[in-house]
């Protein structure tokens, strides 16, 4: 049987799967991929052809079943059969949204996106019903499972307001920082269930100058996705095939979020200098130089490079995963086993 730590990571791994599908999803420029929501275009799975879409005679379409009319969104009011001609009575405009395009390519990548989040949600509430073995010894893990199920419940009414304001900016940031709260969540479940006995000292000026850097990391995730934002804008501007330009006259938004990433790669180097000084055990600080190193390299890529393939969503993600390993370092500097002895 799986264990609960077990399980606490594989729902941990599917979300952050489901931030990779994300970040595919607006490299991609998919997030319309399906205009309605939970469904896609009405159906449980997609079409893959504009045929499927347009209104025919003599085909049983099912209620809620949508067709593209007249460049416009139409849903079947009840369970039909069309007849030889078209009629209005039989159908509705779709009214959250005038969107009415579709394309395979973005339809099925926005879908697969919306299968890993439905897998994900299941395997967090799965989670959640694991927890109540802990309700007696240790509330705060059920409290925070459920706390998970909620947050992805959550996170799925986000989703469906993205879709529904046309991919609003401010409402994609909200759903990336939702994901974010998700991870650490996880991440602080995992930690509190965990009876490895690691070699841990405390000392409140590391876990101080942690906390800075996961602060930072989370301020430059913000200002990342409103210099896509702009990219996104530039992009309808000049159109796809002008990387070289995207970048040309950026807003101010971009340098701060440039300069920044200095700041956030002092901070950690101060940070894993005190580590390696004091020997203080928190092996995770390879794995957030590591990390900065490729963020480097992917936002210099995309700068200097023109925005080489898969460069934007690997920027995201890999913030995301850096975001998920400082939190787990601060929860080590936090909870120690040993004081630092300075004398």
């Amino acid at each position: 049987m799986i264990s609960f730590r077990k399980l606490a990571k594989i729902s941990l791994i599917l979300v952050y799967l489901v931030i990779v599908a994300g970040a595919v999803v607006r490299m991609t420029g998919s997030g319309m991929g399906c205009p309605d929501w939970p469904k896609c275009f009405g159906y449980y799975i997609p079409p893959t052809e504009a045929s499927e879409l347009e209104w025919k005679p003599n085909k049983t379409y099912n209620k809620g079943q949508v067709i593209i009319l007249n460049e416009s969104l139409q849903v079947a009011k009840e369970d039909i059969t069309t007849g030889t001609d078209f009629d209005s009575a039989n159908w509705e405009a779709y009214t959250k949204h005038d969107y009415a395009i579709f394309n395979p390519w973005h339809t099925w990548i926005e879908f697969i996106n919306r299968l890993f989040g439905a897998v994900a949600g299941l395997a967090t509430l799965l989670l959640a019903f694991a927890s109540l073995k802990y309700w007696k010894k240790q509330k705060a893990v059920t409290l925070l499972s459920w706390m998970v199920v909620f947050g992805m419940g959550f996170q799925a009414w986000l989703g469906a307001t993205v879709v529904y304001s046309l991919l609003l900016p401010f409402k994609i940031t909200l759903h990336m920082l939702m994901a974010l709260v998700i991870v650490a969540f996880l991440l602080y479940i995992i930690f509190i269930v965990n009876k490895e006995n690691k070699r841990i000292t405390y000392d409140r000026t590391t876990f101080v100058i942690a906390v800075v850097a996961l602060g930072l990391t989370l301020i430059q995730v913000v200002l990342g996705t409103q210099v896509r934002e702009f990219i996104d804008h530039q992009i309808d501007l000049l159109g796809a095939g002008a990387k070289h330009l995207w970048l040309q006259d950026p807003t101010l938004v971009f340098y701060v979020h440039r300069s920044l990433s200095i700041a956030i790669i002092l901070v950690n180097v101060l940070l894993a200098y005190r580590i390696f000084k004091f020997d203080l055990g928190h092996l995770k600080i390879y794995w957030v130089l590591f990390i900065l190193v490729l963020e480097i390299f992917t936002g210099v890529a995309m700068n200097y490079i023109a925005f080489p393939f898969g460069s934007q969503p690997l920027h995201l993600v890999l913030a995301a995963i850096l975001f998920g390993v400082q939190f787990y370092l601060v929860l080590d500097a936090l909870k120690p086993k040993t004081n630092l002895k300075t004398s």
